[in-house]
C-alpha cells in the first residue's frame, strides 16, 4: 500500500499473471532442492525438471538434452520443455557447468529469461558453478539457504 496520495499514482493497477517456468537441476547437489521445492504449491505452470544427459550429433556438437520431470520421472526433451516458456531457473550444486552451458545457450536462441541459483553449503567450493552459469543466467544467486530459490521463485511469479 502506498503511504501518499502522491505515491499511489505510481501504483500498478493490473494483475500480475504466473509465468511458464522451467525450474532445472543442473548438477546432483541441485536435485534434492529442486525435488522438495516441486512439491510446494505454485500459482503458475512450473515444470520441475532435473537435467540427464546431453545428446550430441556424430560431429560432436551438443544439440539437446533430455530432462526428467521431478514428479513423475517422464524423460523430455529441453527444445520440447523451453516452446512456451518464460523463464528458466537453473539450480546448481557445485558443478553443473555442460547441463548449465546446454540450457543456456538454448534459452539465449529463444530469448527466454534466465535465472541461475547456486546453492552450497557454506565453505563449499562453488568458483566451477558460479563460472559455468554466468555467462548464461541473467540473474545469479550464491548461497546456502535454501530458502532463497523458493523467494527466487516466488519473486518471479512461479
Amino acid at each position: 500500500m502506498a503511504a501518499t496520495a502522491a505515491e499511489a499514482r505510481f501504483r500498478i493497477e493490473y494483475p500480475f499473471l504466473p509465468r511458464d517456468s522451467r525450474i532445472v537441476a543442473v548438477d546432483g547437489g541441485a536435485m534434492g532442492v529442486v525435488r522438495r521445492a516441486s512439491q510446494l504449491r505454485w500459482d503458475g505452470s512450473a515444470r520441475f525438471l532435473l537435467y540427464d544427459a546431453a545428446t550430441a550429433k556424430g560431429n560432436g556438437e551438443t544439440t539437446d538434452a533430455t530432462l526428467r520431470d521431478c514428479t513423475d520421472g517422464e524423460t523430455t526433451l529441453l527444445s520440447r520443455e523451453l516452446d512456451g516458456a518464460d523463464v528458466a531457473v537453473m539450480v546448481a550444486g557445485s558443478d553443473g557447468g555442460e547441463a548449465a552451458a546446454i540450457i543456456g545457450r538454448a534459452c539465449a536462441d529463444r530469448r527466454i529469461m534466465t535465472a541461475g541459483v547456486v546453492l552450497a553449503p557454506a565453505g563449499v567450493h562453488t568458483n566451477d558453478a558460479v563460472v559455468a552459469l554466468r555467462p548464461y543466467a541473467m540473474v545469479l544467486i550464491v548461497s546456502s539457504a535454501e530458502d532463497d530459490l523458493i523467494d527466487l521463485l516466488t519473486a518471479l511469479r512461479v
